[in-house]
């Protein structure tokens, strides 16, 4: 059985330079009333891991209105006017990443691997700082997998013990970031009292540590 606290109780488990994943893509899947707590307790000095920054108003975007996010790794900023001016005038870092590469660091990240090695980028600004591999006459850059202290992952549903069902397209990043964290935080729209289908299971209940209804 897995421990279902409120979203107040989650929010307190997030700390200040915590690295956070946060599922989603703008605001579809994402688990925004643990963000709301993020930002109602002040926690800055964050690392953001996540597709986007969303928009100024809604769920990660606020994060950055609030200036809790020092840092950024995402595949894009540019729904969020803020993030980018924040960047220009260089109160916050962003590491931009091609949404693919981005996906298969945090696989990496958690399935325990070294890197992975893609074309993506070669020859391109995105090379800089990286480690280029040849291979087959082919380059390819080495991308170093990402892992956080916590992952925020949305839920369709959830049960007991831990087993999500996300419906459609809020699977989104959240399979793979639901992995890749030290604690796995899941804010689900329902709480099953009977164990799930096994067939509808989109996250197992071993990656999961917190359920928040």
């Amino acid at each position: 059985m897995k421990k279902i606290i409120s979203a107040a109780e989650a929010g307190k488990l997030i700390h200040e330079n915590f690295s956070i994943m946060i599922g989603g893509f703008l605001d579809c899947g994402t688990p925004v009333k643990v963000i709301d707590e993020i930002v109602k307790n002040k926690t800055g000095s964050l690392t953001l891991i996540a597709n986007d920054t969303s928009i100024p108003d809604r769920d990660r975007g606020r994060l950055i209105v609030n200036k809790l996010i020092k840092k950024a790794i995402v595949a894009h900023i540019g729904t969020n006017p803020e993030t980018g001016r924040q960047m220009n005038a260089g109160e916050l870092e962003v590491e931009l990443v091609p949404m693919g590469t981005l996906v298969e660091r945090i696989r990496c990240g958690g399935a325990g691997l070294g890197g992975v090695l893609t074309p993506t980028g070669v020859g391109t600004m995105v090379e800089k700082g990286k480690t280029v591999i040849e291979e087959d006459g082919k380059k390819y850059l080495l991308e170093k997998p990402i892992k956080a202290d916590v992952a925020l992952i949305y839920g369709s549903r959830a049960d007991p013990y831990g087993n999500v069902f996300l419906d459609g397209t809020t699977r989104n990043f959240n399979t793979v970031m639901a992995t890749a964290a030290d604690t796995v935080i899941v804010e689900a729209d329902e709480i099953s009292e009977e164990p799930l289908n096994p067939a509808e299971i989109t996250i197992p209940g071993i990656f999961v540590d917190y359920i928040v209804k």
